[in-house]
């Protein structure tokens, strides 16, 4: 994957203050099973400091010094039970993101150059082992809407007749996949429409629901093909917002002395030809 692609904001090297996987159970949208209900969430954040801000802890040895992690995972789970509390529950991962970065910013005061986010909710989507939306957002640009934000499919298995050897045309096999969509920011003459950017948010449930059901339907010689049908499957089946995507496919099975062998594109919508339906 190239820079030119990837269309997340660069951080500059700099000290890092982070916690990893605060784990928490909260209510985001809907379920798995299309209901409000409360889910596991696992969420990282990341404070990106200025150059050098953090010899004065490494040289006083005084936590006073530095960003207070502890601090930090006491205002994440403060949010969140607050909004359990108030029984308001999120109506997407955006809105979740938007608070935990508010107050990562609010806690670092004027020493945050960013503050990036990721959220994990690992029972989003059936089959697959993970979902996670990762959003950087610079100082300068403040709101978590006007950034870039990548959303993670992780290792979704796919039941795909694939392959060239004759036994590979007689039955199914697993295919290990996992898809990355590169959601653009929301312009200001976007948000001036709508009160809250970002809350309409891609139904990724559904879209990796129709992927499953559309694969049924196929049968592919090479991961190559494959892979490029599903990049172009994944474009029709979103709007714009997603600007780029990446997938990743691995055949389990193929070589007997490899754990895997595998095959990933990543592409730009406007570098596939999206003008006739998948074959």
């Amino acid at each position: 994957m190239t820079a030119t692609i990837l269309s997340q904001p660069e951080v500059p090297a700099t000290d890092v203050v982070f916690l990893d996987s605060i784990q928490f159970t909260t209510t985001i949208g809907s379920d798995c099973w299309r209901r409000p209900k409360p889910q596991p969430v696992l969420t990282s954040v990341y404070l990106y400091l200025q150059s050098s801000f953090l010899d004065a802890c490494g040289t006083s040895d005084d936590v006073k010094d530095s960003v207070h992690y502890g601090h930090l995972a006491k205002a994440v789970s403060a949010i969140v039970g607050e909004r359990e509390r108030t029984k308001k529950p999120y109506a997407g991962v955006h809105a979740l993101i938007q608070d935990v970065t508010q107050a990562a910013f609010e806690l670092a005061g004027e020493s945050a150059v960013a503050v990036r986010v990721v959220i994990d909710l690992p029972k989003q989507i059936l089959l697959a082992s993970g979902f996670s939306v990762d959003v950087t957002t610079p100082r300068a640009k403040a709101d978590p809407a006007f950034t870039p934000a990548s959303i993670c499919v992780k290792d979704l298995v796919l039941p795909v007749l694939i392959g060239v050897n004759p036994p590979e045309r007689l039955t199914r096999q697993r295919v290990v996949t996992n898809i990355t969509f590169y959601e653009r920011p929301c312009t200001i003459s976007e948000s001036s429409s709508i009160s809250q950017p970002q809350t309409s948010e891609v139904d990724y449930t559904t879209i990796v629901q129709l992927l499953y059901e559309w694969i049924n339907s196929t049968s592919y010689l090479t991961l190559e093909k494959l892979v490029l049908e599903l990049v172009c499957a994944c474009f029709r089946m979103t709007s714009p917002q997603v600007d780029a995507v990446t997938v990743r496919c691995e055949k389990p099975n193929a070589i007997s002395f490899a754990h895997v062998s595998g095959v990933q594109m990543t592409r730009r919508r406007e570098q596939v030809n999206l003008t006739s339906e998948t074959e």
